[in-house]
């Protein structure tokens, strides 16, 4: 019996996708619930698992584009159930026939087991999905940077570094095709002038569209301010180590500052407010999305009710997210229905920036690098770690004076941690 592997629906709006990877070949035995294929589609990438034991025959290769609902492959069940041969009869002598003991009636063979990829002694703990990963695509583990839980291997990890390696050899391929061998590229006085085209991914031109839909369409203004780290670092240095062990948690800054945004907020509406037409749709709730980079794009998961989590429900969200993303599992679902966004440009170095605005939500909230710097204080010059922040905001629904007010509502707040503890 044969069963089809179809492009399952990934949301209303969604009516196409890339077949970006088979985890199988052609002909390759699968086994229920193990990961067939990933499917990047122009907002999110996610893996497809398979129903049911049997054989895979691939009909769609990797990076052709193809409808949602469309046939990509079978599984044939069939073939599973008949891997093992069927039992040889023997005939014995005669005289081993007279003085043989009865035989018990034969019974079916049992299927048989697909072989688990043993764990060798010594190296990082691997989960079943990640070891056959390894195994097929033969990588060196000890070459990849483990971001998973206790410094685990996920199989985002291992698909980042193959995706590393693939772009690292087609760059060579290119430059070598350009120049000739690698000892004539040394030697040759004129420079190379490679040229590498790329066709954009759905996520990408998502991403392209959005940003010029919110350049575009609305009256995006951005203020700034700066604030104090000096109360938060220190009230996360001195309870960093009791949180994690009674939470299992990290203790961030994240979560300072959805609790500062979500107290703002609630102060000041039009924040959290869209434009609709000609109507302002205000929100009585807080949805807060917190931007993430991944290897395919920026992505923006989103916390919901976020003035209902403490600062360890906080946290575990965005964990939570973290994991879903670096393994492709997370959904059109966890990006749907943001009130107001908070993006962290800080973790990769950046000291001041002007965030575009994720429509059609009215601001966006600009984290940066905490830098020391000299300032006053007192009237007496210090030294202190700072943070600038940057909001950007809608003019047409958003009016300066609320935008500054919101700024310094956040620094009020973070410079001021227990403000954001007595909601005051």
């Amino acid at each position: 019996m044969k069963i089809e592997v179809k492009v399952p629906g990934v949301g209303e709006s969604i009516k196409e996708a890339i077949l970006a990877e088979w985890y199988k070949k052609d002909g390759e035995s699968i086994q229920k619930d193990e990961t067939l294929f990933a499917l990047e589609t122009d907002k999110v990438t996610l893996e497809v698992e398979a129903e049911v034991d049997g054989v895979l025959n691939i009909l769609v290769q990797e990076g052709e584009t193809v409808e949602i609902g469309a046939l990509v492959g079978t599984i044939d069940t069939e073939a599973a159930a008949g891997d093992s041969p069927p039992p040889v009869e023997k005939t014995l002598p005669a005289a081993v026939e007279k003085t043989a003991p009865p035989v018990a009636a034969a019974s079916a063979p049992e299927p048989p087991v697909a072989p688990e990829i043993a764990q060798p002694a010594g190296e990082p703990i691997l989960s079943p999905s990640v070891r056959r990963l390894v195994a097929q695509k033969n990588v060196d583990i000890s070459k990849i940077v483990p971001t998973g839980p206790g410094d685990r291997i996920t199989k985002g990890d291992v698909l980042a570094y193959l995706e590393h390696l693939a772009d690292a050899k087609e760059s060579k391929e290119k430059s070598l095709s350009k120049t000739g061998t690698a000892a004539e590229s040394t030697l040759s006085s004129v420079p190379s002038e490679t040229v590498v085209r790329k066709p954009m991914s759905p996520i990408r031109r998502r991403i392209a569209e959005r940003l010029l839909e919110a350049k575009h369409g609305t009256a995006m203004l951005t203020t700034f301010n700066e604030i104090d780290m000096s109360q938060a670092m220190a009230i996360r240095s001195r309870y960093k180590d009791a949180f994690k062990e009674r939470h299992q948690v990290g203790l961030g800054f994240m979560s300072f500052f959805i609790k500062a945004s979500v107290q703002a907020l609630k102060e000041l509406p039009a924040i959290n407010a869209f434009i609709e037409g000609q109507e302002m749709v205000f929100h009585e709730y807080y949805h807060l999305g917190v931007a993430v980079g991944s290897p395919k794009g920026l992505v923006v998961p989103v916390i919901r009710h976020a003035d209902r989590l403490s600062f360890a429900g906080t946290e575990q969200a965005i964990v939570d997210y973290v994991v879903k993303i670096k393994e492709n599992k997370l959904e059109l679902s966890d990006m749907a229905g943001g009130t107001f966004t908070i993006t962290n440009g800080g973790v990769f170095g950046s000291l001041l920036s002007t965030p575009i605005l994720n429509t059609p939500q009215s601001a966006i909230l600009g984290m940066h690098k905490i830098e020391k710097r000299a300032v006053v204080v007192d009237d007496e010059i210090v030294i202190r770690p700072m943070m600038y922040v940057a909001l950007s905001y809608d003019h047409r629904i958003v009016d300066g004076k609320d935008a500054v007010t919101f700024l310094k509502r956040i620094k009020e707040c973070v410079e001021n941690p227990e403000r954001i503890m007595m909601e005051v």
